[in-house]
């Protein structure tokens, strides 16, 4: 893959900050993140089921997903704090199997032109430690896969989505 993720993990303080370039307009990849049936498509490592209990990617709005693999069942939460299309998103992210090690994460959306864009994201934490937990979980490796599939999907022509019954898009 020619787009690597670049992550910094600063020793010593509870972020991250990462960087990825898309072969895809910044319209596709916000869209991408808002659409629950795209969501689905992209977001977490290979292998794994997701489902998304819900996903409402507004301001004031929030998230409920699992990943399973095999037997395993790994669940996932936050708030979107505010989201301007094309530009910006702002969350809180749980991993459930980690209470309170609640992340925030700015997620900025640029347009390089082109038809390229790229996503820049920072992830703080409450602790260093919760940090490095999340880190050390093969989240580099889950975020690469991810983004390489995200990469694929919103570098497609755009075609109409419609919202999964099983997801309600606000809750």
């Amino acid at each position: 893959m020619t787009n690597a993720l670049t992550l910094d993990i600063p020793a010593g303080v509870p972020w991250i900050d990462f960087t990825r370039e898309f072969d895809a307009p910044v319209e596709a990849l916000f869209n991408a993140h808002r659409d629950p049936d795209l969501v689905r498509q992209w977001l977490g490592p290979h292998g794994y089921e997701m489902q998304i209990q819900r996903w409402d990617f507004t301001s004031g709005g929030g998230y409920h997903y699992t990943h399973r693999d095999g037997e395993n069942v790994y669940g996932f939460r936050g708030t979107f704090h505010t989201v301007r299309d094309n530009e910006i998103a702002i969350q809180t992210f749980e991993f459930e199997g980690a209470p309170d090690e609640v992340a925030i994460e700015f997620l900025r959306f640029v347009d390089l032109g082109d038809g390229r864009c790229r996503l820049e994201g920072r992830s703080v934490g409450r602790t260093v430690e919760g940090r490095d937990m999340m880190v050390a979980s093969g989240m580099e490796k889950g975020m690469a896969e991810g983004y390489d599939r995200l990469d694929e999907l919103a570098g497609r022509p755009a075609t109409t989505s419609a919202t999964s019954s099983d997801v309600p898009a606000r809750g």
